[in-house]
């Protein structure tokens, strides 16, 4: 289970845990040891994976060119390129992106259903639910 994730260290770790609960591995990968390779490398090492989990966090901002003023909060580049990867190579159905309020979703992706991180952990539910749906071997007792 790969985490993608930005800068917000407790969505993060609640996501990780929240795989651990369920007795999944996640990969996250400012945890793993860089091994002298550049992150890219990192990257593709532990990228085989059976499912991954998107943190679409507000990490950074970013406006329209013709409206430099209206900026918006948004992931962090190398989350969407990590989103897009994923979907390449897992498929939509093998992928999750979580949201949190108010950051800006990929425009070339609208019709795909996001879940929203709610203050109320609504998300684990949701997120259980979309890993058995793509036939991981996830117990639904455990979500709880």
């Amino acid at each position: 289970m790969f985490v993608v994730h930005g800068h917000d260290e407790q969505a993060k770790l609640s996501t990780a845990r929240f795989l651990e609960k369920l007795q999944l591995e996640p990969i996250v990968l400012s945890e793993k040891p860089n091994e002298g390779r550049t992150i890219i490398e990192k990257f593709e090492h532990h990228a085989d994976a059976s499912y991954a989990v998107v943190l679409l966090t507000p990490d950074d901002v970013a406006s329209p060119a013709a409206d430099p003023g209206a900026l918006r909060p948004r992931a962090r580049q190398n989350v969407i390129l990590e989103l897009g990867y994923f979907i390449g190579r897992l498929g939509r159905a093998r992928v999750c992106a979580l949201y949190k309020d108010g950051v800006e979703l990929p425009s070339d992706l609208h019709g795909v259903l996001y879940v929203q991180m709610d203050a109320g952990d609504g998300w684990m539910l949701k997120l259980a639910k979309e890993m058995k749906a793509a036939h991981l071997d996830v117990d639904m007792n455990l979500v709880v």
